[in-house]
């Protein structure tokens, strides 16, 4: 994992919210749980090596796989 690309999503976060802190003070409740949702949701993400992770496709090869060789032999 990198953690230099962690850390680098977590300043930009936190850039983001002092910039937006006057604005967001005056928003309701929702939306600021909304703002903050959507921020740890970035973070977290960072977290992933998202470019190399399997896609759903690998998922299904994964789970099917046997009934296709089942399928083969009959």
């Amino acid at each position: 994992m990198k953690w230099g690309i962690f850390f680098c999503v977590m300043v930009i976060i936190g850039t983001i919210i002092l910039y937006e802190w006057k604005k967001i003070k005056t928003y309701p409740k929702r939306d600021k749980i909304t703002f903050f949702i959507l921020l740890i949701i970035a973070g977290a993400l960072s977290l992933f090596d998202l470019p190399n992770l399997p896609g759903p496709v690998t998922l299904l090869e994964t789970i099917f796989r046997p009934f296709g060789n089942f399928m083969e032999s009959l």
